[in-house]
């Protein structure tokens, strides 16, 4: 016979099971039915008969950031937006390549403490912003890029330009999002550009598919056929299609808030503040370094220069604060940097990193005390476990800290000595340029004399642009920015080609000033086609091209080292001629008119005030400060 009380536990068991297969069914089914979007189809409407679209809402939130410019180059995918930006009053300057689009955007960004934005079209018009990105990210300037991209249902099905983006951009941006409804762009863009300006700022990505930008009736269009397939299959698949594009609009034109979002700047605690106080009190060769962080807002670029100039330390100047002092100031040092790290007893680093630029920390002196502050954690210990160790590390934003630290030392001076010691070592390496600047060359100008006859002419209004090796690199020790946030350079990444871009941003932001392109012959190569650009926007820069014919910064090594100059020759190019045939006006320098130097670049400056763009081609010898010598 059976066991009853065997029986029993089989009984309960059934229900049990069922009960539970019920409630997972259930589940399955909800979950389902809430990625197809059905509970929120419940509650809102699709506006089938509404004519707007996705552009409108990119518009709408940018303009409600203060957006003032969206550089770009054309393509179906991101039409839409494009002309709701116009329609709106942004203005928006297409360029001839991608990258200077987003090139343009990172000036706009260091130079007005926004988000600079630049909107290009999918696959290989993103690829092609890839350089720009990355120099951004390390510039740590806030960059939006929208991004277009196949439509939602076509991804991974072969559509035209259709890759996968995202995982493209995730290692450069600090935030990336891909849209999937139209009722996302405002949520996400105001995320995006809050993203790009809190903590370290940064480059963000959003990808705007297609099908999210244009209308309505231009979706269904593409996306349910006209004649519906027969069988269950077929309507299966017609449900599907229906829901897909009622998912994409539904709720699309219900009021979303638009305006910023607030942004997280990390500051620094008043006990670390006290602490570094009584460090630099105790100083007697204190020496700061600041770097482009330093600029970043809140603190505007006057209360940062009143702040330095209280402290009274003296101070080298690099990146995007490069002019924080105005030209010839007594406590700006620019010459023999290492020397006085090495002789200071306490560094404040303000702002900079031991990378590549301060030798890893290797250039530090042991015995100094450094004070560190920067935003990100990771620059701010960057080889301290190697080459150099800090006696203060402090996260936060570098010029609300020296704000605090200025106030907290109430006033304290320092020997005039160290400053003094300082400025004379920078006056005997002035006197070696005075005389690189005289030596005689066998053919071809003195690329030392040029650039001292291009520091007199410079005007006090002028923003510097910097693009190049070996013309650059001279320019930097001889040529000084008038004021604050008036030097642009490509920073850490050290990328050519962000010539045509910056001077593109600093001029649409600065329309009354003079914008004034130092570039190498080389470099140059990359952003002559955008004085096509220039031209048609009406935009008037003037480019300075040092004309040597070669890399010559990497032939000078490769030659001695390797025994080749393969690869390194260029041509006497007549850059001038060039721009001409684009619009632009020419001006050639040569030995010729070598004793006319001031006379064309001031033949220069007032075509620019004209309204033209110009590019002074000057044909120099190659400089060497290693030894002094200048050759051809």
């Amino acid at each position: 016979m059976e066991n009853p009380a065997a029986i029993a536990p089989a009984k309960g068991f059934f229900p049990s099971f069922l009960l539970l297969a019920c409630g997972t069914l259930l589940a399955a089914l909800l979950g389902a039915a809430h990625r197809l979007g059905l509970f929120y189809q419940l509650m809102h409407k699709v506006d089938e008969a509404s004519v707007r679209h996705g552009g409108e809402h990119v518009a709408a939130v940018l303009r409600a950031h203060g957006v003032r410019f969206l550089f770009t180059l054309v393509g179906g995918h991101i039409s839409p937006l494009l002309v709701a930006c116009e329609k709106l009053g942004i203005r928006v300057v297409d360029t001839r390549h991608e990258v200077t689009a987003v090139f343009a955007a990172d000036a706009v960004a260091r130079l007005t403490g926004t988000v600079g934005v630049a909107a290009v079209t999918a696959g290989p018009g993103l690829t092609n912003t890839v350089t720009a990105v990355k120099n951004a990210q390390v510039a740590q300037s806030a960059v939006l890029l929208l991004g277009g991209a196949a439509s939602t249902l076509l991804q991974k099905r072969g559509a035209l330009q259709a890759i996968d983006q995202m995982s493209l951009f995730r290692p450069l941006c600090k935030f990336c999002a891909s849209v999937r409804r139209v009722r996302d762009i405002t949520p996400t863009l105001r995320a995006a550009m809050a993203a790009a300006q809190s903590g370290t700022p940064g480059p963000v990505f959003v990808e705007l598919p297609v099908d999210v930008l244009y209308p309505y009736f231009m979706i269904q269009k593409e996306m349910v056929p006209a004649k519906l397939p027969k069988g269950l299959m077929g309507r299966v698949i017609s449900w599907y299609l229906k829901n897909c594009l009622a998912n994409l609009f539904v709720g699309a034109w219900e009021p979303q808030p638009e305006g910023p979002l607030p942004l997280d700047i990390p500051q620094a605690s008043p006990q670390q503040v006290q602490r570094c106080v009584e460090i630099l009190s105790r100083a007697k060769r204190p020496l700061l370094v600041l770097g482009s962080q330093a600029l970043l807002p809140p603190v505007p670029a006057d209360r940062l220069r009143a702040a330095v100039e209280t402290l009274g330390v003296p101070c080298f100047l690099g990146g995007m604060a490069r002019g924080l002092l105005g030209r010839n100031h007594p406590l700006h040092i620019r010459q023999n940097r290492s020397a006085a790290l090495k002789k200071a007893d306490v560094v404040l680093l303000a702002g900079t990193v031991c990378d590549f630029r301060l030798s890893y920390g290797r250039i530090l002196n042991r015995k100094s005390k450094i004070i560190i502050i920067n935003r990100n954690r990771d620059d701010m210990l960057l080889n301290s476990d190697i080459f150099w160790k800090p006696q203060e590390a402090v996260q936060g934003d570098v010029a609300s800290f020296m704000l605090k630290l200025v106030e907290g030392l109430q006033g304290q001076t320092w020997a005039p000595e160290w400053a003094e010691e300082l400025r004379e070592a920078d006056r005997q390496k002035e006197q070696t340029y005075r005389e690189k600047a005289v030596m005689p060359i066998a053919q071809h100008l003195n690329p030392v004399r040029v650039l001292q006859l291009v520091e007199e002419t410079l005007p006090d209004n002028s923003f510097l642009v910097v693009d190049g090796g070996d013309f650059v690199a001279t320019a930097a020790y001889l040529v000084q920015p008038r004021g604050p946030l008036r030097w642009l350079d490509p920073g850490a990444f050290g990328t050519l080609g962000v010539g045509a871009g910056f001077a593109l941003g600093a001029k649409l932001c600065h329309p009354d000033a003079e914008v004034w392109c130092l570039f190498g012959d080389g470099a140059f190569g990359y952003s002559l086609i955008e004085f096509d650009t220039f031209v048609r926007h009406k935009i008037p820069v003037m480019a300075l091209v040092g004309n040597d014919a070669g890399w010559t910064q990497i032939s000078r090594e490769q030659v001695p080292r390797l025994g080749s100059n393969v690869a390194c020759g260029l041509a006497y190019t007549d850059y001038h001629k060039a721009a001409m045939g684009l619009g632009a006006r020419g001006l050639l320098l040569s030995r010729e008119n070598e004793d006319h130097v001031v006379k064309v670049l001031r033949d220069g400056q007032q075509q620019c005030r004209d309204g033209h763009p110009v590019v002074i081609n000057i044909l120099i010898g190659r400089t060497d400060f290693r030894d002094g010598s200048i050759s051809v």
